[in-house]
């Protein structure tokens, strides 16, 4: 029993780090304006309604967007296949995928009370 608790805190921690590195590199390509690498670094739900809502390519669409350049990742939460990371300036929600964890998220701000507003998101 403690090696199946034990491996699950690894996994926990494995997962936690794993978002965390996509957070990372969201901003780095955000940094770059790397905008093919934006979309690819984005979940298909999130990438098809930002091409729906704004009526152009996901790179023309994430390009037009004012995405602040969160900084340094200040807190991981992980829930399943779900995180939450907070940067200095941004907070950030992705979902784990086949291939990866993929940004649900972006340019997200708290408002107490109420669920965050974020500049890019799925439905």
């Amino acid at each position: 029993m403690l090696v199946l608790a034990l491996g699950g805190c690894g996994s926990a921690g494995e997962r936690s780090s794993d978002a965390s590195a996509a957070a990372t590199e969201f901003e780095r390509l955000l940094r770059s304006a790397d905008a093919n690498g934006l979309c690819a670094a984005l979940a298909p739900e999130t990438r098809s309604e930002l091409e729906e809502s704004e009526k152009s390519s996901c790179a023309e669409a994430i390009a037009a967007q004012e995405i602040p350049i969160g900084g340094a990742v200040r807190e991981v939460d992980v829930f399943g296949r779900q995180a939450r990371v907070v940067l200095d300036s941004d907070t950030l929600f992705l979902s784990r995928f086949a291939d990866g964890w993929k940004v649900v998220a972006a340019g997200c701000t708290p408002r107490p009370g109420l669920p965050y507003q974020c500049t890019i998101k799925g439905g």
